[in-house]
């Protein structure tokens, strides 16, 4: 019997609020009898009609039931002009080769690939002494890896690959502030190839190096070993880490009047390159980006949802985000000025 007929054993009107569809009577009875028919003496059947990708992905029966079952109450939903619900937190997504969420996976390998190019870009552009070239290429890293990482959980949303996804983006959330202290309050080592003479790494720079890194073992291991993840916390503490590091490149941004600190290390506080204002634009850009994740809505065509799109919005704001980055560094502010 196929899983959608079971909806008709068991699709009793409920009133369900929020994500509540995993816990809605008629799913549950679907999924149990789903579960009694298909995965229970006939689990060898369903084992050898699975295609390559889902036994890839490592599908299970239990999850081909859900699946089916969240579907075929979804169809219910959308026939009877009824609300659709989440099922375990998540939209009803039509799979595909196994995926998950297929719009989020193909928008994040988007995502990594911007960044690969960038970093790319970066080797090319910005000389081997520039004292902030290694830190803009290790940005580009650990972000492929959080894009790398985001690509394989909306695959398959497993208790390991979500800390991955979520310590890989807090990893490049916090290199980003990182880089952006060191970078604005000039605590890198620099090169005395044209830039300056200073070689040792300054106490303030061990200091910031060390809490951060602290910082980053603390958050993972507070989130690895506690009975439940606290995903109340993960999220504010990536929405304080963000801030921080927006509000300091809007401080970058300010006009001269109003320069907190001097922005290049060979000219006055007073100067203010012309691109600054891309780092405010940037600013502005990601908050207006960070509305799909607040304004949430059940997915296009069960494709496309708001998570996605904001995946989708990331890829030119990192574009831009790049190009203000290089173009800051190739400044002749960083140059010492000859006498």
């Amino acid at each position: 019997m196929r899983i959608r007929h079971l909806i008709v054993f068991s699709s009793i009107p409920v009133l369900i609020y929020a994500s509540a569809g995993d816990r809605a009577d008629n799913y549950q009875n679907c999924v149990s009898k789903c579960a009694s028919r298909v995965c229970g003496d006939n689990h060898n059947t369903w084992a050898s009609t699975i295609s390559l990708p889902m036994w890839l992905t490592r599908w299970t029966c239990i999850d081909d039931c859900k699946y089916g079952c969240m579907h075929a109450i979804t169809d219910h939903a959308l026939e009877n002009a009824q609300p659709v619900l989440q099922y375990h937190g998540k939209w009803p997504f039509w799979r595909l080769a196994g995926m998950q969420e297929p719009a989020s996976v193909a928008f994040s390998v988007l995502n990594f690939l911007v960044h690969y190019r960038s970093w790319q870009r970066i080797q090319k552009t910005v000389p081997d002494s520039h004292p902030m070239k290694s830190y803009y290429r290790r940005f580009a890293l650990v972000s492929m890896n959080a894009w790398v990482w985001s690509s394989v959980f909306h695959t398959r949303d497993l208790p390991l690959t979500e800390k991955m996804d979520y310590f890989s983006a807090a990893l490049a959330i916090l290199y980003a502030l990182y880089y952006t202290v060191v970078r604005l309050f000039h605590l890198y080592t620099a090169d005395a190839n044209g830039y300056d003479a200073r070689r040792t790494q300054s106490i303030g720079y061990i200091a910031w190096t060390s809490l951060c890194t602290l910082a980053y073992l603390a958050h993972v291991s507070y989130l690895t070993f506690l009975p439940r993840f606290d995903y109340t916390y993960n999220m504010v503490f990536n929405l304080t880490i963000g801030m921080v590091h927006n509000l300091l490149w809007l401080a970058y941004s300010l006009p001269p009047a109003l320069s907190l600190a001097r922005r290049f290390p060979h000219r006055s506080r007073s100067y203010r390159p012309p691109y600054a204002t891309a780092a405010a634009l940037f600013v502005i850009l990601t908050i207006f980006a960070t509305a799909f994740e607040l304004f949430d809505f059940p997915p296009w065509g069960r494709i496309i949802d708001a998570h996605s799109l904001w995946h989708l919005s990331t890829v030119p704001i990192t574009l831009f985000w790049y190009r203000f980055l290089i173009s800051d560094a190739l400044d002749a502010g960083w140059k010492v000025e000859k006498s």
